[in-house]
């Protein structure tokens, strides 16, 4: 596989990332040939279904990628936040933001890559924007909120749901883990208020326990954030909502068994597994 020995530089126009008509918007990247070639051809897959509930659009993309590997850590490329396009390697939250911003992309009537990019650009960074790497949604409650935000998501009714409070300080209380964080310590303090601003927000959740009964309300494509026990962290993993003979299960790249899968069981029983998962939140895609 040839991989691009350059940073690519696509000029894109329009609406996507936040640009205001006419302005021209420079990405910087990183992709291989591969990938941009895999992007194309799933759009172009997929424009015939673009009229679908993007829910649906979003699982039909999403089965195209089971048994994609996973593997973690493929946004970490040095000092500099470039923009990652790769679609050989998934984890969890990098599967649910290519789904997306394909489906978006489809959605939108396009099929270039640089489109796609965007879209992803978009989706990635808080307020839509790559600059540096605070800049990049690290905390899934925070990407949920930020994405709400934009438009791009919208949370589901809370009157079925509850409050869900935590103190989130993971990753400035364990800058060592973050090889940026620990070669910049100058940036924990911009973590910590990213940190103290998700904690006040108001955000809800279906506790595992009573996720069997609530199964109704959820729809396939939506997004799951499965919560935690773990101190200082919000979530632990995420996927997508797929109805199998009549219950919930997940789609979702699982770090167990190293590949997109479909959850064997039912959502809520995927939850009992693991003492540390408290429940799920929830958006579906705009």
């Amino acid at each position: 596989m040839k991989f691009i020995s350059v940073i690519l530089f696509l000029f894109i126009w329009g609406h996507a990332c936040n640009s205001q008509p006419g302005n021209q918007s420079k990405t910087e990247l990183i992709a291989c040939e591969d990938d941009t070639l895999r992007v194309e051809n799933k759009l172009m897959q997929f424009t015939p279904d673009r009229k679908l509930p993007t829910g649906e659009l979003l699982i039909k993309i999403g089965k195209t990628f089971l048994g994609t590997p996973y593997v973690s850590y493929t946004l970490e490329n040095g000092e500099a936040e470039r923009l990652v396009v790769n679609l050989r390697e998934l984890d969890c939250t990098t599967f649910d933001e290519t789904c997306l911003a394909l489906a978006r992309t489809i959605k939108s009537g396009k099929t270039d890559f640089g489109s796609y990019a965007n879209e992803l650009e978009r989706i990635r960074y808080r307020g839509g924007h790559r600059d540096g790497y605070l800049s990049r949604l690290h905390y899934f409650s925070d990407w949920l909120l930020d994405n709400a935000q934009k438009g791009i998501i919208s949370p589901l009714d809370n009157t079925f749901q509850e409050p869900w409070q935590k103190t989130i300080n993971f990753m400035s209380t364990h800058p060592d883990s973050y090889q940026l964080l620990k070669n910049n310590p100058e940036m924990i303090r911009e973590i910590a208020a990213h940190e103290q601003r998700i904690s006040s927000s108001n955000h809800f959740y279906i506790p595992k326990e009573e996720l069997e009964t609530k199964e109704k309300f959820l729809k396939n494509g939506d997004l799951i954030g499965i919560t935690t026990s773990i101190a200082g962290l919000d979530i632990a993993h995420v996927g997508f909502v797929v109805w199998v003979d009549g219950r919930v299960h997940m789609l979702h790249a699982s770090s167990v068994l190293e590949k997109v899968v479909i959850s064997d069981v039912p959502l809520s029983d995927y939850l009992a597994t693991k003492k540390s998962f408290t429940g799920i939140m929830l958006a579906r895609a705009n």
